[in-house]
């Protein structure tokens, strides 16, 4: 007989702790791993006495759920999703549901949508957040696909989700085909930006003050009680306070300084690139990462070229200060940039996000919870159509109060020679977004002038585009394509 609310299929990390959260919310849970050893010692080990049935092939699984059958896939993304698909496809019917709870990319989960919907099945994809711990005790799950799933799948997932104060769950639909994987990915790119700015207080911190560990700890649990409190800032107390065993030192000492990385930075990067929007900060963390990586290359470098004493020699208390101000400053601009980044991939897929409630998702269980989003959630909840966080009232009053500092930070790191690229490009885009005229106008004339692609005029209507023989030995045809 069917007795299981639910399939999941892969036991990796992620999965068999999300697996357990279903099992302690009361859902009985059918569970299929490829190599099935993992889905034995599962069923003796963790899940032993739980409402979590093993099972050794893609038939036996879904011969255990009950109707519509919900199959969740918890495996690693690309290829191996579409093979996972492939093997359950002959045991599903018309409006059964299949959910991608991995780490997809969105352009993948479109096609699957599409393609599940000519079979007759619900496809969902579905961003979920929060690392090992969230998994078990509440993650943030950003659902989207066919809309005609979410009720029902909707109870396990807002069952099992983080709560906010209030009891709210940090899971909502979100919208059409890839939007959910879309929401995450960009969740992923604003948690690059926040590590990476992190990093370069750190760095500030160490190098120009010359602060060991653990006094970096404590600066970091003080600033955990005011407007940064988030669980990045929080786990960053806990990691600098953390000793090494084998030799005493800092644990964060004697980890390398080469940062790897698993796409979805990336990919926000690239998608934004498509679209044309701005998201310099998290752009510019993907590639901190990157130049991290060339560790060889930098330590052979350093004994060649040349900078500044590293040390700052004026009041540290001040410099923390304005470090505290500049990190406020460049999270709120990163942030816009991400919702900069949403706003334009649903205008250009059709989808109908509710921004105040991707900040709700993401309030708790994810990994860049913060106290901070409840802001975002006023801002769009007051002002559903605006343009950008920056706008915002409290957003514009913070930066107005912060700048000086986050100049002088900036500014001090220039002059010392410590690289703070997410700090730079976080101030760059501020300066940029509130500048009324750009030198845009001579990249017009320098693109018209070798290559035709025409220019807009100041006293003429936007739309019209117009020519110039900057030579007198050029004609009057121009580009067909503005944009080239």
């Amino acid at each position: 007989m069917s007795e299981a609310d639910i399939g999941v299929i892969g036991l990796a990390v992620m999965g068999e702790n999300l697996v357990l959260n279903m099992a302690n919310h009361g859902f009985t849970v059918a569970v299929y791993n490829r190599t099935t050893q993992r889905v034995d010692d599962f069923i003796e080990g963790r899940a032993k006495g739980k409402t979590i049935i093993g099972t050794h092939n893609p038939e036996e699984l879904v011969n255990q759920l009950k109707r519509p059958r919900r199959v969740m896939l918890m495996v690693q993304a690309g290829a191996a999703v579409d093979k996972v698909i492939s093997d359950l496809l002959p045991y599903l019917e018309t409006g059964d549901i299949v959910i991608d709870g991995g780490n997809s990319n969105y352009g993948d989960t479109i096609r699957r949508t599409h393609e599940m919907t000519e079979k007759g099945l619900l496809y969902v994809g579905t961003g979920v957040s929060g690392g090992e711990e969230g998994a078990l005790i509440g993650p943030s799950i950003m659902p989207g696909g066919n809309r005609e799933a979410w009720p029902h799948v909707k109870n396990i997932f807002q069952s099992i989700a983080a709560k906010v104060d209030d009891g709210a769950p940090c899971c909502d639909w979100v919208g059409a085909d890839g939007a959910g994987h879309y929401v995450k990915m960009v969740h992923n790119g604003i948690e690059y930006g926040d590590m990476q700015m992190i990093a370069e207080a750190y760095a500030l911190m160490k190098h120009a003050l010359g602060m060991e560990a653990g006094q970096m700890g404590e600066v970091f649990a003080e600033w955990n009680t005011g407007e940064l409190d988030s669980y990045l800032i929080e786990i960053t107390a806990e990691i600098l306070a953390k000793v090494d065993e084998e030799t005493g030192r800092p644990m964060v000492d004697v980890i390398l300084d080469a940062a790897g990385q698993k796409g979805t930075g990336k990919w926000t990067g690239i998608d934004a690139l498509q679209l044309g929007a701005p998201v310099t900060t998290i752009t510019e963390a993907v590639y901190s990462r990157a130049l991290s990586f060339l560790k060889d290359e930098r330590v052979a470098a350093s004994a060649h070229l040349s900078g500044p004493d590293a040390r700052f020699d004026g009041d540290p208390k001040a410099f923390l200060d304005d470090l505290r101000q500049a990190l406020y400053a460049a999270k709120i601009c990163s942030y816009a940039q991400g919702y900069q980044l949403l706003s334009m991939a649903a205008s250009e897929h059709h989808w109908q996000l509710n921004y105040g409630d991707i900040a709700l998702m993401w309030r708790g269980g994810c990994i860049i919870r913060a106290q901070f989003l409840s802001r975002i959630k006023q801002a769009f909840d007051t002002d559903p159509s605006l343009a950008n966080l920056l706008l915002a009232p409290y957003f514009q009053q913070a930066i107005a109060s912060s700048q000086g500092a986050w100049r002088r930070t900036v500014a001090n790191a220039v002059s010392l020679g410590i690289p703070v690229p997410a700090f730079s490009s976080a101030l760059a885009y501020y300066d940029g977004y509130r500048s009324a005229e750009l030198p845009a106008n001579l990249l017009q004339a320098q693109r018209d002038y070798f290559g035709a692609h025409t220019y807009e005029r100041v006293d003429r209507p936007r739309g019209e585009f117009f020519h110039t023989n900057w030579t007198g030995r050029g004609g009057t045809t121009a580009s067909s394509s503005y944009n080239a």
